[in-house]
């Protein structure tokens, strides 16, 4: 009779909850904040734009190229999840180094489309500037400024990699370098679309 009341106890006690890790949660309310950040950009662009000064000119050709760099490193980048998740060591660290190079190639690309925007007359800011030449600076300098960030942990991911740090049983660092590396992809490519669209 008491085993009996007692497995009855356990089968009625109600389970617990189920909890995001306290680091991942971080991770998504730091993108939440980001997202809202450039939506935010986005709101005050589109309001700018109806003003008289506005001033239309071609986005420079490299910003494709750059588009289809932080492409193939997504892809990359899933590769090193998957590759870890299996405990495949060597590609794991050739999938990240790959990803690396890729995220440094993006940041040089940006940095050369900001060379040609000055050959075109297009500034920051100055006598000179326009708020249509300057909002492409702001939105692609925040961006590449959250993409130095991703590369640094990229690198991060590469040296425990090759210290045997990250596999099946050890996720979470590089399940959270992978969520933010694929949102670094995703907002560049709602950036890229929503300037060739508004430019």
């Amino acid at each position: 009779m008491i085993a009996t009341t007692k497995k009855l106890y356990v089968n009625n006690n109600p389970e617990k909850p189920l909890a995001m890790n306290a680091k991942k949660f971080a991770l998504w309310l730091f993108l939440v904040s980001v997202s809202m950040l450039f939506a935010a950009f986005s709101s005050a662009f589109i309001v700018k734009k109806g003003e008289s000064n506005w001033v239309q000119f071609p986005l420079p050709d490299i910003l494709w190229v750059s588009t289809a760099v932080i492409l193939i490193s997504s892809i990359t980048m899933q590769w090193a999840y998957f590759a870890a998740k299996k405990d495949n060591f060597q590609i794991l660290k050739i999938a990240l180094l790959i990803t690396s190079v890729l995220g440094v190639v993006f940041l040089v690309a940006q940095f050369e489309a900001w060379r040609q925007l000055v050959n075109e007359g297009i500034y920051f800011g100055g006598s000179k500037s326009h708020p249509s030449g300057s909002y492409l600076y702001v939105f692609t300098g925040l961006h590449g400024l959250h993409l130095i960030s991703g590369v640094i942990f990229l690198f991060i991911m590469l040296i425990s990699s090759l210290k045997y740090k990250i596999h099946s049983k050890n996720m979470l660092s590089i399940e959270m370098c992978a969520t933010y590396w694929h949102f670094l992809d995703a907002l560049w490519i709602y950036l890229f679309v929503f300037l060739l669209l508004n430019h």
